[in-house]
């Protein structure tokens, strides 16, 4: 099989090149930096954006937020089945 992100340079203007799940934290920021999140369940996301600033926006069922987080709350936090777009 031939593996097309082999020989690739990580980017923001392409595909994450993984995905993983957010236990949402009031103290902990995630291991990788999210380019993205994916909310299976919506409901509220209270997070801190790459550029250090605390969101809280709705959202809905199988969406898809583009904006960098560093941290997921936990306080604020009602949408469930948080993934994060990662870049590894």
């Amino acid at each position: 099989m031939t593996n097309p992100f082999e020989n690739r340079s990580l980017s923001l203007r392409g595909p994450a090149t993984d995905m993983a799940p957010v236990t949402p934290s009031d103290a902990r920021d995630l291991i990788n930096v999210a380019v993205a999140l994916y909310v299976e369940t919506g409901g509220a996301i209270a997070f801190t954006s790459v550029a250090g600033h605390d969101r809280i926006v709705v959202v809905g069922n199988n969406a898809i937020l583009p904006v960098g987080v560093s941290r997921v709350l936990a306080t604020g936090t009602t949408a469930t089945g948080i993934h994060a777009f990662v870049l590894v």
